[in-house]
């Protein structure tokens, strides 16, 4: 391939990696055509399924500053660059291959983490950044101005902020509860008091008045030298 192509093909490649949030490296050896067609329109709109070049792509991703292991990089290459929901191409690309075990997954990037082929799978156990949006904004009704920012948060946040927020649920009710029992019994033990309190604030007066005097002579001695 001439220098000018090779230089056009790996800014393509690079451009793809700087436009996905995720990147999922496959093996198509043995796939058709037809085969590949048919998983592009699987993946959606929002992926784009494309054959590369190892070479080439080894330098598109040094210059996307994109972590990839070199040894995903062999064989006939496919890589699945992702622009929208992450589990939603993992899934795809999962039961894909189920019905066509020839199509092999090897590993990925994932907000510029590296992932195995193993934990690409798991992200295909996920439940949609639809589902989990749902379950945020139901968990933060009362607290809309953190839901903003947190609706844009990578996906493996917005999953363990969903699972905590659905934990602290039940917690968050007891002490609510706990709270309003003792409120009634405190209230005849901060009546009793009052009167005391009245007594020791009375008693004191009549002792202080006297030195009031004392201070006011003492700030008019000193009038004199100050002209």
């Amino acid at each position: 391939m001439p220098n000018a192509e090779k230089t056009s093909a790996v800014a393509e490649i690079k451009e793809q990696f700087e436009a996905s949030s995720a990147a999922v490296i496959t093996e198509y050896r043995g796939l058709t055509v037809k085969q590949v067609s048919d998983l592009r329109r699987a993946l959606g709109r929002d992926t784009t399924y494309a054959v590369v070049k190892n070479t080439l792509t080894k330098l598109a991703a040094a210059d996307a500053g994109v972590a990839i292991d070199e040894s995903l990089l062999t064989g006939p290459t496919a890589i699945a660059f992702v622009k929208g929901d992450p589990v939603e191409a993992a899934k795809g690309l999962r039961d894909f291959a189920k019905t066509n075990p020839l199509l092999i997954v090897k590993g990925g990037v994932l907000d510029g983490k590296a992932l195995s082929a193993a934990e690409v799978n798991k992200i295909a156990d996920l439940e949609s950044r639809e589902v989990l949006l749902a379950k945020l904004a139901g968990a933060l009704k009362a607290l809309p101005s953190r839901a903003v920012g947190l609706f844009q948060a990578p996906l493996s946040q917005m999953a363990r902020l969903a699972r905590a927020l659905e934990e602290t649920k039940p917690a968050e009710a007891a002490p609510a509860a706990a709270e309003a029992a003792p409120a009634a019994e405190a209230a005849p033990a901060a009546e009793a008091p009052a009167a005391d309190v009245a007594e020791v604030e009375e008693a004191p007066v009549a002792e202080v008045a006297e030195p009031a005097a004392e201070t006011d002579e003492a700030t008019e001695t000193p009038a004199e030298p100050a002209e």
